[in-house]
């Protein structure tokens, strides 16, 4: 029996290690980085480093996220509060500049594709200033906090969550489910809205969540860049030269 354990035991390390990669290389592939897959799957960064440091499709995930994420100028909140005008036209016109730019960049990543396409389908297109999604789903949340923080640069503490309740729902334990199911522990919530009444059949248990970032500047490149996919999606762009679809 002892040799029999003992003979299994590396067999055991070595099942468990090939599916922790597997999982790691699903989430690298979607643009996540090392600190991230680290939290979600207890992996050291350094064997995350040693797996995929090698990759050149890991390097290239890298390097498109930080020609982002690497501008400053993403959100600029305060600089659009200071100024009127002519100024603040053409810092629209630098914006579209700037979406196109990352466009070209970033429209074959996943991360960008998910985050611009839930958006487009769920997100507050009417309001001038805010870029939100809202949504009954905590997976679609978390996607597209990944996509304001990972892919657009957005910093979390600019980046705030609200929720739509009936009135027999409990504020601190929708709140809690919402933090915890969609990863938002470090965002701030804002006051909660409730509505009267509830539909007699469709019972929504834990409310409906709102995140978003308030800035005209980004929603103008949100515009566009949802405005472009269209295009992308009519030519067959991103099926590939020899899709056969």
């Amino acid at each position: 029996m002892c040799e029999f354990v003992l003979n299994c035991t590396p067999v055991l390390y070595f099942i468990r290690m090939r599916t922790d990669k597997e999982k790691a290389t699903q989430l690298r592939r979607f643009g996540k980085s090392y600190q991230e897959i680290a939290g979600e799957l207890g992996i050291p960064k350094s064997t995350l480093s040693a797996w995929f440091g090698a990759s050149l499709w890991s390097q290239k995930i890298k390097d498109d996220l930080n020609v982002v994420t690497h501008r400053k100028h993403t959100i600029r909140i305060e600089e659009l509060n200071k100024v009127r005008g002519e100024h603040l036209r053409n810092l629209y016109i630098q914006a579209r500049h700037e979406a196109l730019e990352d466009f070209e960049i970033l429209k074959y990543h996943p991360a960008f594709i998910s985050g611009v396409m839930l958006y487009w389908g769920e997100g507050d297109k009417a309001s001038l200033h805010r870029v939100s999604l809202t949504n009954t789903d905590p997976a679609m949340i978390r996607i597209f906090m990944g996509f304001l923080k990972d892919v657009c640069g957005v910093e979390e503490k600019r980046i705030k969550a609200w929720l739509l309740l009936y009135p027999d729902l409990q504020e601190s334990e929708c709140k809690k489910y919402w933090k915890e199911e969609a990863h938002l522990q470090n965002v701030i919530f804002n006051k909660s809205m409730v509505i009267d009444g509830r539909h007699k059949t469709k019972r929504l248990g834990h409310g409906v969540c709102t995140v978003g970032v308030s800035s005209r500047y980004f929603k103008e490149k949100m515009l566009l860049w949802i405005s472009l996919f269209p295009d992308m999606l009519a030519n067959r762009e991103l099926y590939g030269k020899d899709a056969d679809i």
